[in-house]
This record gives C-alpha cells, structure tokens and sequence, in this order.
C-alpha cells in the first residue's frame, strides 16, 4: 500500500476516534440539553449517528490537513536571510514636492 494511502487511513481513524470522544463528551456534559433530547425520542440513536459521522468527516479532514501541511516542514526554523548585507551601503536623501 503506498504511503499516502496509509497516512490518509491513518489520519481517518484518528479523527473519528476525536469524534468519538467528542460526541461522547457533548452526551456526558449534557450541552444544551443533547443528551435529554436524544435519550427521549425514539430516533435519537439517527442522532447520535448523524453527529458521530459528520464530526468524524470534519475532524478526520482537518486531521489529514495537518499530516499534509508538517510534510514539508524539514527547513531550518527562524527563516530569514543567513548572510549579512552587504556593507557600504548609504541612504540617499530624496526631495518630494506637492502636488
């Protein structure tokens, strides 16, 4: 299996299990009143199911965007240039007129 392929599995188990804890924590806190809804209606597991997927689809997006992103980080940090300018260099005092 090439690399990309297994980073992108990778990164897609570790953002739905984000959203597992995320649901799990949005249930247990009880935020505006989500748990009661669900554990009250008849189709709340659909719900449960609704939030679990989409936010494993965005967590598991943003995951495999950061993967990609740190790739290319193997450049010396701080950045800048390394060489010092160049010595003899004057400033030159210009005129400006109104116009």
């Amino acid at each position: 299996m090439p690399a990309l392929v297994r980073l992108y599995i990778r990164n897609v188990i570790i953002g739905f299990g984000l959203s597992a804890v995320f649901v799990t924590a949005l249930l247990w806190l009880d935020i505006a009143g989500l748990w009661h809804l669900i554990s009250t209606s008849p189709q709340g597991w659909i719900a449960v199911l609704m939030l679990f997927v989409f936010n494993g689809i965005v967590f598991a997006g943003v995951q495999f965007a950061i993967a990609i992103m740190r790739l290319g980080s193997d450049e010396r940090p701080g950045g800048g240039r390394k060489v010092p300018a160049p010595s003899g260099l004057e400033t030159v005092p210009v005129a400006a007129s109104k116009l």
